[in-house]
């Protein structure tokens, strides 16, 4: 397959897929052209985007390369899409993330004795949105739940994995540019834990859900 074939086949499945796109999964896909061919044929398509001031970007994020719109095309965006502004998610919640994804797996004990207060209406809230998921259970007596952070993760906060974690100022200021979450109600934040566990279940959601990372919208 010739370069220039091979970048448009590339950018077709890019649009399609919905979520990032690994290196692996493109050349199970493709077959014939080699990991560093496919490697040079994204990095062109990504520069290719930039020197014509595309209106979207080849994004390396959640292990995986994926289209998304630039983040100075938001408020259009959102005119489009008429979507209305909601609260965001609140300040313990992303304590309580940040949390999870610097010690992950964790317990909601663990989490806990961080913080110093009831957790369970902020997990099932984190849960929810697929920001954190059930990992495991701990090998101590009672098996106590284990969690740590999921691939929507990754794509909501725009990371490629989890050694770009950022600090908890710059989940903050990350967290201000979206527009997509919603404080949990404070009622929810004082539920027990056997709440907490029905909720959550055996839960462990797939990637199969489209997150819109900062102020991109992913394709």
């Amino acid at each position: 397959m010739e370069d220039l074939q091979l970048k448009s086949v590339i950018e077709a499945l890019l649009f399609v897929a919905g979520n990032p796109l690994s290196l692996e999964k493109l050349t199970g896909v493709l077959e014939g052209p080699a990991p560093e061919q496919i490697e040079a044929q994204l990095s062109a398509l990504r520069q290719e985007y930039e020197d014509r001031g595309a209106g979207i970007m080849l994004v390396e994020v959640a292990g995986g390369y994926q289209l998304a719109t630039r983040p100075e095309q938001a408020s259009w965006i959102r005119k489009f899409k008429a979507v209305k502004v909601s609260a965001k998610l609140s300040k313990p919640a992303l304590e309580t993330l940040a949390i999870v994804a610097y010690r992950q797996p964790i317990t909601r004990t663990e989490i806990e004795a961080v913080r110093g207060v009831n957790i369970g209406g902020i997990m099932r809230n984190l849960m929810e949105r697929r920001l954190v998921k059930i990992v495991g259970k701990k090998d101590v007596p009672g098996k106590p739940m284990m969690y740590g952070t999921s691939q929507e993760f990754l794509q909501y906060f725009g990371l490629k994995d989890l050694s770009s974690l950022p600090t908890l100022k710059e989940f903050q200021e990350l967290e201000a540019g979206e527009d997509v979450m919603e404080e949990v109600p404070a009622g929810e934040q004082e539920s027990g834990e056997q709440d907490d566990e029905a909720a959550a279940g055996a839960r462990d959601p797939g990637p199969e859900a489209s997150i819109e990372a900062g102020e991109n919208v992913t394709k």
